[in-house]
């Protein structure tokens, strides 16, 4: 394995769970030494480890937190020191079994130091060294210093371990939480504990307990600001609660989870849980984290270069076909003509008779192109493929964009789906990340994300020139004409301008963004996207059908932002009828302000609740019916037959 903080600086490295409230939960209580169940109670501690890795932690942290020679004292167990910590070890390394790291716990020594206590600082640092040569002679793969509250301390423990070993340090800091009124925080400033650290050679900074993931989320974006070092952040789950005598953390699993993203996006490297959080939250993390860090990181500008000998034309590939040869649609996209896209919703069942019939109305009336969304908020619907073959073959005329999601299939499944939509004549293809498996209808189902929108959108690239995922020819070339997603509206839009420009150096030929409700967003992203104006962008328009609409979709859709004068404007709207109608004339006047932008190449409507007629609505006057259009009139897909009523008897 490579060394965790290599890992650390190439992608997101998922840590385990606290030890102590999972032993709590198996009902040992606080009096007892946890740290001795290592010896008394092995098979738990090895279950609780299990769990964890089985939930995806790439990180067992040793159960010897308190372990130190001073800290056992206070249950008699000085003489035990080498032999809880030994064995700790072992537990923790015959459960990861190279499949995770085993990083050395070690915590406070549980009193002040002089002058306010009674230890001295060399007394706390000859008792951290000895408890680091200890972990580190039985096979640690790490340090981690944990949940210390005094730099002076840790201080003690880092020396302590850099004279017992060599290997890597990860030194989180407790910081207090935020409170004006107090002062508990001064000498603790973020900003100064990261740069004392990295003055004082540490491998990783990180911050852990005290908080729940928002408080911690504020400690790493200050600590991310000023170093360069990887950073660890392991949050509490929540505030814990005293419940008929039981201590409680009361936040889900979800929670956890999008804050364990968000802890990412903002600059952690590594990511875990502290007191309260369990193998369900580690389980969901894992998902949430590999949606924006995948398991195969691929580098957008050297992906179909870096690894390719130019000598031999079989290993660099062919020129790619031209892009306005590659489908009708990518003709119409790159000439100066107003392109329309409209979203075709795929059936949740057997019965694809209404997208294949609006698909129909939507040719007839004049829109260009129907895009097909691959499970989308990790709902099961039909196929986007199989769906496109229908449309193609009853509507044979209409263009279709089809989706492909990086969640749901490996490397291979991929490469073998792509191959078949070339040879499908597919040629529209957009890739995008996915939506993690919880936020759907089967929130058990496994998530992959081998790769994410980016590492797909280069692969893509290298089918185009003939070449797999591996550099090795096809024996031909694709002619994908292959897309992505952005949205103008996002809350963390700098992340979200990165990524444009990163999908746009991977090889991304056109944009399709998200529904835009602000036009001021809108602006402001294309202004800070003006180096990538050759990319077709085809914004977003979403017409709104009533207040719970609206407010559903700021509140609860993330990077969804509905102004509040709109949101204001359909709550004075007297009835549903009339907050349908402010909801399209709301939509008309963003689509009559984007037309003539000359970044904007073209509209992609979502058609509120699967109406094509409201969409029709929308576009009333903007859309020129196609000569053939009386001649396009599918009648032979089943229709859903409804149930019979049964008779009582």
């Amino acid at each position: 394995m490579k060394s965790i903080i290599e890992a650390l600086r190439e992608r997101i490295v998922l840590f385990d769970g606290p030890m102590g409230s999972e032993i709590y939960k198996r009902g040992i209580f606080f009096n007892r030494c946890y740290d001795e169940i290592n010896i008394s109670k092995p098979e738990m501690v090895a279950d609780i480890h299990r769990s964890y890795l089985d939930a995806g932690a790439e990180v067992l942290t040793t159960n010897s937190f308190g372990a130190n020679r001073i800290r056992l004292t206070q249950f008699g167990l000085e003489s035990r020191t080498e032999e809880i910590n030994r064995r700790a070890v072992e537990v923790a390394k015959l459960v990861a079994k190279d499949q995770a790291w085993v990083a050395g716990s070690i915590g406070p020594i549980g009193v002040p130091l002089a002058p306010v206590g009674k230890i001295s600082p060399g007394e706390a640092f000859h008792a951290f060294r000895e408890q680091a040569e200890i972990l580190d002679a039985a096979g640690v793969d790490c340090f981690i210093l944990e949940t210390f509250v005094h730099l002076p301390e840790i201080w003690q423990a880092v020396r302590g371990v850099r004279k017992a070993s060599s290997l890597p340090i990860i030194a989180c800091l407790t910081f207090p939480p935020p409170n004006p009124n107090s002062s508990a925080l001064r000498g603790l400033e973020p900003e100064r504990v990261a740069r004392t650290m990295e003055e004082w050679g540490v491998d990783a900074i990180g911050t852990n307990c005290s908080m729940g993931p928002k408080g911690i989320l504020d400690i790493v974006e200050r600590i991310a600001a000023c170093t360069d070092i990887p950073i660890v952040a392991m949050p509490n789950a929540g505030m814990p609660q005293t419940v008929e005598g039981r201590t409680l953390y009361l936040a889900s699993p979800e929670y956890m989870a999008e804050y364990a993203r968000r802890l990412a996006q903002k600059g952690a490297n590594g990511v875990g849980g502290c007191c309260g959080t369990t193998p369900e939250m580690i389980k969901e993390m894992r998902v949430f984290l590999r949606s924006i860090s995948p398991i195969h990181q691929v580098d957008p500008v050297t992906a179909c270069d870096a690894s390719l000998d130019e000598t031999s034309e079989s290993q660099s590939g062919n020129e790619p076909v031209p892009i306005t040869e590659r489908s009708e649609f990518a003709k119409r996209v790159y000439s100066d003509r107003f392109t329309v896209s409209v979203e075709l919703d795929p059936p949740r069942g057997i019965h694809p008779r209404h997208a294949v019939e609006g698909a129909a109305m939507l040719y007839r009336a004049g829109v260009d192109v129907v895009n097909i969304a691959d499970g989308p908020r990790a709902v099961a619907r039909m196929g986007p493929a199989a769906l496109s073959q229908l449309v193609r073959q009853r509507v044979p005329p209409m263009e279709t964009v089809v989706h492909y999601c990086c969640r749901d299939r490996n490397l291979l499944g991929i490469q073998m789906d792509l191959l078949g939509a070339h040879a499908l004549q597919l040629r529209n293809i957009l890739a995008v990340t996915g939506d993690p498996p919880k936020m759907g209808t089967y929130p058990d189902a496994t998530a992959v994300f081998d790769i994410d929108s980016i590492g797909l959108i280069s692969f893509i690239q290298l089918l185009n020139r003939g070449l797999d995922f591996s550099g090795q020819s096809i024996g031909g070339q694709t002619s994908i004409f292959v897309g992505a997603g952005c949205n103008p509206g996002h809350v963390e839009i700098n992340l979200e301008i990165d990524r444009f420009h990163r999908k746009v150096a991977a090889g991304a030929e056109y944009f399709f963004s998200q529904p835009v409700f602000d036009p001021k967003l809108l602006d402001y992203f294309l202004e800070q996207t003006e180096s990538c104006s050759h990319v077709p962008f085809l914004v977003g328009i979403m017409p709104l059908v009533s207040v719970k609409n609206a407010e559903f979709l700021h509140n609860e859709v993330p990077g969804m932002q509905i102004p509040e004068a709109v949101r204001n404007a359909m709550k004075a709207a007297p009835s549903r009828e009339a907050q349908r109608e402010v909801g399209i004339e709301v939509a008309r006047e963003t689509l009559e302000m984007v037309k003539d932008h000359p970044r904007i190449a073209g509209a992609y409507v979502y058609p509120p609740f699967g109406s094509y007629r409201a969409v029709l609505r929308l576009l009333d006057g903007l859309l020129t019916p196609p000569s053939d259009a009386d001649e396009i009139a599918p009648a032979d897909l089943p229709r859903r037959k409804k149930p019979k009523a049964q008779s009582a008897k």
